[in-house]
């Protein structure tokens, strides 16, 4: 293993759009647009400095020179498999080098990476499978918190183990899927076992890959996310290289102001976009990233402290709770952060005290974003006053355009008040595959892309959030649809009527509470709904609370669903 070098070390309001000339600290006539594929982000960092560390796992180590390779292995074997450009090759696994290596490889290929939220059930992979029309799907043998791919699998596409050819699928619930390949030991029918797809790349010279990756243009789908809506399936949303690799330059370098002797942790999952842009920041200026398997605080605050680590990006409030009280907290020397994405702003109380104590060298911000943008629109920079950046969530990166409009009118609103938020710039999503109606809803005709989410400016440019008009949920930091839920809910042969809001919560902000209408002589318990829901659907979206109810509060057309939601805020004593 090659010698490694170490991580770490030492507007007014008439006009409402946040103008570049704002960015205090940001010179914008010497930034530069500067941009590359994501495989050639990877390769260029190696090319930089081959045997700097560039990726951490708890237990494991890789250079940039060891990540590059594997990564252009695993690109021979997809391509063995009959991986092509603009193919959509899905990743069903939980973190682990692995999967960081297969997504480079994908890009590598000219594929479209469709990372698959690994708490889905059966029924929920099924449906990202076939709307996605996967060609190939990577997934794993290994079994955490107690998930297996390959049981769920199975129960999704119950063909799949009768399949005689692994290599050429015909699944009628999954027509484009042509493969399935296990990673790890085992063997199983109607899957490519690792062994075979790494023996397959063999018959790949890897000039080929380089063919192929040279070919990749920057406006080509890089990445396909699915996230939830207020429609009863998720979307997949559909991202460039360009809007990708910018996005996370403009947060690493021009605001975060990140350098090869940096290094960066997240525990995020590399499903969910606030891994994937944070991953890319740090790769794009030949710094250290450090993540997890899954979180473990105690693994976490060691990792923290051994590798010095200067920047993280923890991002919700689940892991911050998990980081400040765990026992090992007081001991770890935490100095060497000079920076952390902790979001204050939205924030429980309590929680931004403690760290700020054992941190006080650190530069804490707030970030506003989603995955149609990329990940993030707005984050605090180096250069506001403390009391900014801890209760708001930051300006615009350099080259976006956030407004404030009525939403109603679409009329631009003054500084200070409460409207919808809308996002331009080169960051945004090309739209929701197999969705075009859904795709001319959030997308105007002057490419403003309608967030959904309540929002306002100060008189600095600084964005706060206020919730959303949306019919949405934010589990613990996962986009949860109301409507998925309720859909789920009704499935059920007692179910007339179901109704899904938020309600507050000290570990998750807020979780699911279902309203239910019998149908007329039905009979169901909450505990029976409850393991209704937890069979098909991932644990986040389960309802937390159940209550029945006969006569709906009314609007002239609608259910009131804000009664109904403060009525259980009272009733379970939450406040607000």
């Amino acid at each position: 293993m090659a010698a490694r070098k170490a991580a770490g070390g030492s507007g007014a309001s008439k006009s409402p759009t946040v103008p570049f000339e704002s960015y205090a600290g940001e010179d914008l006539a010497r930034l530069r647009i500067s941009v590359t594929t994501m495989g050639d982000l990877l390769l260029t960092a190696a090319d930089r400095d081959p045997d700097k560390l560039a990726l951490v796992f708890p237990g494991k180590e890789y250079t940039y020179a060891e990540l590059a390779e594997r990564a252009l292995r695993r690109a021979r074997s997809l391509q063995a498999l009959g991986v092509k450009p603009r193919d959509h090759v899905g990743i069903l696994m939980h973190t682990c080098p692995e999967f960081v290596e297969l997504y480079f490889a994908i890009a590598f290929c000219g594929a479209v990476i469709v990372p698959i939220n690994a708490r889905y059930k059966s029924a929920e992979i099924g449906y990202v499978v076939e709307n996605a029309d996967l060609t190939t799907l990577v997934t794993t043998d290994s079994i955490a918190e107690q998930v297996s791919f390959v049981d769920r699998l199975e129960q999704a596409f119950p063909r799949l183990p009768e399949q005689k050819n692994p290599r050429k699928l015909k699944l009628a619930a999954a027509p484009k899927l042509r493969n399935v390949v296990l990673f790890g030991s085992s063997e199983r029918p109607g899957f490519v076992g690792e062994a075979e797809f790494m023996a397959a790349g063999e018959s790949v010279p890897l000039e080929q890959v380089h063919e192929t990756r040279l070919r990749v243009r920057l406006r080509d789908y890089a990445l396909m996310l699915y996230t939830s809506g207020t429609t009863a399936n998720p979307k997949g949303c559909l991202i460039t290289h360009e809007a990708q690799v910018r996005n996370s330059i403009a947060l690493g370098r021009h605001r975060y102001r990140l350098t090869h002797r940096d290094s960066l942790w997240s525990p995020l999952p590399m499903f969910h976009i606030a891994a994937v842009l944070p991953m890319l920041a740090i790769f794009d200026v030949g710094g250290t990233y450090l993540t997890m398997g899954y979180f473990d605080a105690g693994v976490a605050l060691k990792m923290l402290e051994d590798y010095k680590v200067t920047a993280a990006y923890p991002s919700f409030v689940t892991i911050m709770q998990g980081l400040i009280y765990h026992p090992d907290f007081p001991k770890r020397n935490l100095t060497s952060l000079r920076l952390m994405n902790s979001n204050f702003a939205v924030q429980p109380p309590g929680v931004a005290e403690p760290i700020m104590q054992a941190m006080p060298d650190a530069l804490q911000v707030g970030s506003f974003g989603m995955t149609e943008a990329s990940g993030t629109v707005c984050t605090g920079s180096p250069d506001e006053p403390e009391s900014r950046r801890i209760s708001r969530l930051g300006r615009p990166l350099p080259g976006l355009e956030v407004r404030v409009v009525d939403p109603e009118t679409k009329h631009d609103l003054p500084i200070g008040l409460r409207g919808e938020v809308l996002v331009r710039g080169y960051s945004l999503f090309e739209g929701y595959y197999r969705d075009a109606a859904k795709t001319a809803q959030a997308l105007d005709a002057d490419g403003w892309f309608h967030t959904g989410d309540i929002g306002s400016l100060d008189e600095h440019g600084t964005i706060l959030f206020h919730g959303r008009f949306k019919d949405m949920l934010k589990v613990g930091g996962e986009n949860v649809a109301a409507a998925e839920i309720e859909a789920h809910l009704q499935r059920h042969s007692a179910v007339k009527l179901a109704q899904v809001v938020g309600i507050p919560d000290a570990k998750y902000v807020e979780v699911p509470a279902a309203f239910v209408e019998l149908e007329p002589g039905a009979s169901a318990t909450a505990e029976e709904l409850v393991a209704h829901c937890r069979a098909e659907i991932a644990s986040f979206k389960v309802p937390r609370h159940i209550r029945f109810v006969q006569e709906w509060p009314m609007s002239s057309s609608k259910i009131q669903k804000f009664k109904l939601r403060t009525e259980l805020v009272s009733e379970l004593g939450l406040g607000d």
